[in-house]
């Protein structure tokens, strides 16, 4: 398999944010390229964020302060690509008795990340988000606009709207396609 390598260790070194140079190497990664990431953390978040984007990872510990994170597409083979299907298919049904039953109602769900220091935010919404049923809600209320999350949606089947306040904090509300 071919793998594009990149080290983020001297971003991270200089206090510079390397989420974005990361995710547009993920962007630019062909279906059989895995990402081979440096870096002097282990990377949490990014896990996160990379599983629901349907990576699987390998994370080993070069020394205490060097971290190599191998990221490859998840592969369906038979058995859990037709459970997958199947598990679709009952969703669909499921959600079309429930519109017959009531249109009104959606589930919702409340998330307050604020006064927590990041990643937290950033790894409790995915982790919601990855729970939730197509045209659920999520509310979360963070210090202030989760740029980095918004940025992630963009890839996701979640629909999103921003509201900001005078003190900087944001409400955004997450609809799962």
């Amino acid at each position: 398999m071919k793998a594009v390598i990149l080290d983020v260790r001297e971003d991270l070194k200089n206090h510079q944010d390397p989420f974005k140079k990361i995710m547009g190497t993920v962007k630019a990664l062909k279906k059989e390229e895995a990402l081979i990431l440096h870096s002097t953390i282990l990377p949490k978040p990014l896990l996160m964020v990379m599983k629901a984007k349907g990576y699987e990872n390998k994370v080993e510990k070069i020394s205490n302060d060097h971290y190599q994170t191998t990221f490859t597409r998840r592969k369906e083979g038979f058995f859990s690509s037709l459970f997958n299907k199947e598990q679709k298919e009952e969703s669909q049904t499921l959600q079309q008795e429930d519109n017959i039953l009531n249109t009104e109602e959606k589930t919702a769900y409340f998330l307050d990340n604020r006064g927590l220091q990041p990643p937290k935010p950033m790894i409790r919404t995915m982790k919601r988000l990855e729970t939730m049923k197509q045209n659920e809600t999520l509310t979360i209320h963070n210090d202030r606009v989760p740029v980095h999350l918004l940025e992630e949606l963009k890839d996701m089947a979640i629909d999103y709207n921003v509201e900001q306040f005078p003190d900087g904090s944001a409400k955004i509300s997450l609809t799962k396609k």
